[in-house]
């Protein structure tokens, strides 16, 4: 006889996350909260209110809020538009060439583009006031027709088969087949055949992939000599319409309040800051350019961020490599770039061009190569050449209509790309003249030009340009064929090729290495090489820090590899190589840290200019060592003598990084590849992204219409009493939000931090102060917490808590909660961070870490009376040993138990460029501990132990010891970005 099989009641998640871009639901409300929570990384302050049944949407901000739109207030505004005529003609008077400009309340002063300003209009073309709102759709959509879906529910399971799972074509046929048998009843899709029908009928982004083929045409062998393949073949290269793609960025809803409708300049104090590419010079540039024509007044710039890299999909027999061509907008913030939200798009595959091992080499192949190459990118981006110079009325995500003019945009590429896109012979440098037996020597560098480049064509013979200029003179660069485009300008700094895995990974940890080995013998090299190992294995766990188990000794490294390494190898090589071979190090990271902030202003291009100095006048010590007897002159490290103006040209660097075109492989290449079957697989390829594209717009315009609110269940299956709705939420901006006031590094940490306890305390132990200090054995708790409340009572008494009498003291009776961790959240727009640039991490200070051994994290507390003073001196170090909350007069103290640190010197460390700590002992060695207010804690801290000239002990040490086990500790000012803008 069978058991009767227990039945589980269907919860339906009707608790919908008010946060845009978040689809979680839950079946409770407490579900919702911890979801928010541990997620949504906002102080409690900004919250939105929680609602059950309904998605918010995000309103547009006001059309004066600068810089979300980007359009000026009328308060400051220095011209009206003009209405309409009685003949219902635009009128568009000249404008004057007079700048445009508000102040925000952060004293930031924003001037727009006088000429190029991105003006509103309508969808006939006439000019709309500033105040006026969008005009009305044409055609206005039905608030329940999901066509091509026969339903919401249809839409979602063609999503989460499609998009969430990746569901393979005979999985689905047979979910199909066992939904049909287990409900009775035809199933929603006959099979994947009409799934996939479904999708194609999407009219939104809808745009087609195209293709043509180029053939060799130049002079073959003689009759009766072998003809090379590549000779014969047709190359077909695959694309999208850029114009197309372009369009549907700008319409795309999500990015109206993330995005720049015109140039401008951004200034505090009278110095520049830079950040997004329309606060560049170059874009400015741009529009003085298009503004000498009266017809393009008023238009929108939008320029075309390019980005190319061959990528390999599998390890397998065959041609599994491919050349992915990527698009985005160059209005769209750098965070949006960054947070692959859509905003890069990828727009063709370039051919890549075969031929047998004995004519690689062979002069005329790579020739053909090269102008395969050219070809295929003039060939792709025609589309856009004719609204280079005449603007076309396009829709945009807020609602309005706007006269664009496309430009062609920074280039993403590596090194060799650059060559390539360059013109220029391998070993030379794409933007400048400097010989490639001397980069270093820029004094009779001329910088590189179409102009240049012309000149030199006219007057020297194809040898003369190849030897003495670097130029490949019978190809002509694809730039050439767009107008205000230039190659070598457009060219972009990439910092994942140029620095992180290139001058510091491939160069400098490797030149370091090759020292150790030249100076000592094998065995002692060995020796310290592998102390080396483990003092970067052992390196205290922080939040987002990667974790080198065996420390360099890996094959295969990554981007992220040598970012994690790059934060914790100074303190490793410390006391084992010259301080000077240190020095570079610590410039060249110093460098590399300050080009990778969010906001770079003038100050801080000093500063950079000044780290780059450093590194050049350092590394002179792998010279005299022997280690570089030929010097330096390699294009990555040359490539940073042009980051400053670069920066200046573009914006922020982080915002046209390699990186984000790599990310992009992972969805647009190898996933699509794993998809397909793998014979012939491009054409597979290029139909999951369009179908991916389509669903992914499908999903915003449902949404923006209001579509997918509320859980989307029958109504007998909701609860019969439902939580009552709730106005939508609107999420307030951060003190100088994001974009919209040009923030950079956080002048005032300490007033964007909000630091909670966790949620659940521990449980089965005591919960009056006095047992609870003998369960932990912390005598010194109970004393120590009266003293602190003395003092929290008494602000203004004559003598504080530490000197007051024992009797003195208030007495605690309340009940006392002890916690496992802390949250902090602040503002890092420069690391991975959420809404309005914030970012949270966990401090943690547990007996038991997993199971394991325990762990009490580090935090930055304010230095008292030298609280106001710049970067570290400002702060102090110290170790949490209890987080805990004590209730007193019926109110709740946070609080934290802490193990005092004190600085070493009032500078930091000459030699690495990080500050140095030890912790605090009395006169019978019993560490100094203190009770502060939880909310006096800024934010976690990163130590890492001093070793000097001493071994780490090869057996029975690790990272749970580290913090025990050194008398003094370095500040990890590298162990984040905002660790590094606050902590200097």
């Amino acid at each position: 006889m069978h058991r009767l099989r227990k039945k589980f009641l269907f919860a339906p998640k009707v608790f919908a996350c008010p946060y845009p871009d978040c689809r979680k639901r839950c079946t409770r409300a407490s579900g919702l909260r911890q979801h928010i929570s541990h997620i949504h990384e906002v102080p409690t302050a900004l919250r939105p209110p929680q609602n059950a049944h309904q998605r918010p949407v995000t309103p547009p901000p006001p059309p004066d809020a600068e810089e979300g739109n980007n359009q000026p207030s009328p308060t400051f505004s220095s011209r009206r538009s003009p209405r309409r005529t009685p003949t219902g003609s635009p009128r568009r008077p000249l404008r004057q060439n007079i700048p445009d400009f508000l102040v925000n309340a952060a004293g930031l002063r924003i001037e727009k583009h006088p000429l190029i300003d991105g003006s509103k209009f309508d969808a006939d073309g006439y000019e709309l006031n500033e105040e006026d709102p969008p005009p009305p759709p044409r055609d206005p959509p039905n608030p329940t027709d999901y066509f091509p879906f026969s339903s919401r529910a249809e839409f979602e399971l063609s999503e989460l088969l499609y998009v969430d799972v990746e569901m393979r074509e005979k999985h689905v046929d047979r979910l199909m087949h066992t939904m049909s048998a287990l409900y009775n009843q035809p199933p929603p899709m006959s099979s994947h055949s009409e799934l996939h029908s479904i999708i194609d009928h999407i009219g939104l982004a809808d745009v087609q992939w195209d293709s043509f083929s180029v053939e060799y045409d130049g002079p073959r062998p003689a009759d009766g000599q072998e003809v090379p393949v590549w000779m014969t073949t047709s190359h077909q290269i695959w694309f999208r319409d850029p114009l197309k793609v372009l369009e549907s960025q700008l319409a795309n809803p999500t990015f109206n309040d993330k995005i720049d409708y015109a140039p401008k300049k951004v200034t505090k104090g009278g110095k520049r800051r830079y950040k997004n590419l329309m606060s560049g010079k170059w874009a400015w540039a741009q529009a003085d350019i298009i503004g000498q024509d009266p017809q393009c007044h008023g238009a929108m710039f939008a320029p075309v961020i390019l980005g190319s890299d061959k990528t390999t999909v599998s390890v397998a027999t065959g041609q599994n490599d491919f050349y992915p061509l990527y698009a985005s907008s160059g209005n769209v913030f750098n965070s949006v770039r960054r947070g692959h939200k859509n905003a890069v798009a990828l727009i063709g595959f370039l051919a890549i061009p075969k031929s047998s091992s004995e004519y690689t080499d062979k002069e005329d192949y790579r020739k053909f190569r090269r102008q395969l190459f050219h070809t295929s990118l003039e060939r792709i981006l025609s589309s856009l050449r004719p609204h280079m110079e005449e603007p076309r009325l396009t829709y945009c995500g807020d609602g309005y209509y706007r006269r664009v003019i496309y430009g062609l945009g920074p280039y993403i590429a590596d090194y060799p790309e650059q060559a390539l896109l360059a013109c220029v012979v391998q070993g030379w440098c794409p933007k400048c003249t400097a010989y490639p037996e001397d980069l270093d020597d820029c004094s009779k560098a001329e910088r590189r030009s179409h102009q240049h480049t012309e000149k030199l064509v006219q007057g020297c013979s194809l040898v003369e340009l190849w030897d003495g200029y670097g130029i490949v003179g019978e190809l002509i660069p694809f730039t050439k064929s767009f107008p205000r485009a230039d190659i070598h300008e457009l060219l972009a700094p990439d910092l994942l090729h140029q620095i992180i895995k290139g001058t510091f990974k491939d160069h400098l940890v490797d030149w370091v290495t090759q020292y150790i080995k030249m100076e000592h013998p094998k065995q002692k090299a060995d020796e310290i090489l592998a102390d080396i190992d483990r003092r970067i294995a052992s390196v205290p766990p922080f939040p987002g820090l990667r974790h080198f188990n065996e420390g360099r000794g890996f094959k295969q490294w990554t981007g992220n590899d040598s970012k994690g390494l790059m934060k914790v190898y100074l303190p490793a090589i410390a006391g084992h190589v010259p301080d000077q071979m240190v020095q570079a190090v610590a410039a060249l990271i110093e460098f590399c840290y300050l080009v990778r902030r969010d906001v770079i202003d003038d100050d801080t291009i000093a500063t950079i200019e000044a780290a780059l100095h450093q590194f050049h006048t350092s590394r002179e010590i792998f010279r005299d060592v022997g280690v570089r007897p030929d010097g330096f002159s390699l294009p990555r490290q040359h490539s940073l003598k042009h980051y400053v103006r670069l920066i200046k040209l573009f914006g922020a660097p982080n915002g046209l990084c390699s990186s984000i075109t790599e990310n992009k492989h992972i969805k647009a290449v190898k996933r699509a590849y794993r998809r397909s079957n793998k014979y012939k697989p491009l054409g597979q390829m290029l139909l999951t992204n369009q179908r991916l594209d389509k669903l992914a717009a499908a999903r915003v315009d449902f949404t923006t219409r209001g579509m997918l609110d509320g859980p989307g269940l029958p109504e007998y299956l909701l609860p019969d009493v439902p939580p009552p709705p709730l106005p939508p939420p609107q999420l307030p901006p951060m003190p100088d939000d994001d974009e919209c006031q040009e923030l950079g590094a956080v002048n005032d940490p300490e007033s964007q931090v909000e630091i909670t306890l966790a949620k659940r305390y521990v449980r089965k132990v005591p919960t009056d102060i006095y047992g609870l200090a003998r369960h932990l054995n912390l005598r010194c708790l109970p004393e120590l917490t009266r003293r602190y409340l003395y003092d929290v009572e008494n602000p203004d008494a004559p003598i504080p808590g530490t000197q007051v009498p024992t009797a003195d003291l208030p007495h605690i009776t309340g009940t006392m909660r002890i916690y496992t961790s802390a949250r902090a959240v602040f503002y890092a727009p420069s690391d991975l961070s959420g809404i309005g640039g914030l970012h949270h991490e966990r401090i943690r200070a547990t007996r038991s870490w997993y199971g394991g051994p325990a762990r009490y994290d580090c935090v930055f507390v304010g230095n008292g009376d030298a609280r106001d003073a710049p970067g570290f001196a400002g702060l102090n170090a110290a170790r949490v040993r209890l987080f805990f909350c004590f209730e007193h007069k019926e109110k709740a103290y946070p609080c934290a138990l802490i193990h005092w640190f004190s600085h070493v010197g009032n500078m930091p460390d000459p030699v690495t460029g990080l500050w140095r700590v030890q912790p605090d002992f009395d006169r019978s060695g019993r560490p100094v501990l203190a009770v502060i207010a939880l909310d006096a804690i800024m934010r976690g801290a990163h130590l890492i132990g001093v070793s000097g000239q001493d071994s780490i002990p090869r057996y029975h040490f690790d990272r749970s010891k580290s913090l025990d086990s050194f008398k003094t500790f370095y500040v990890n000012k590298y162990a984040d970005h905002h660790a590094h803008e606050v902590v200097y």
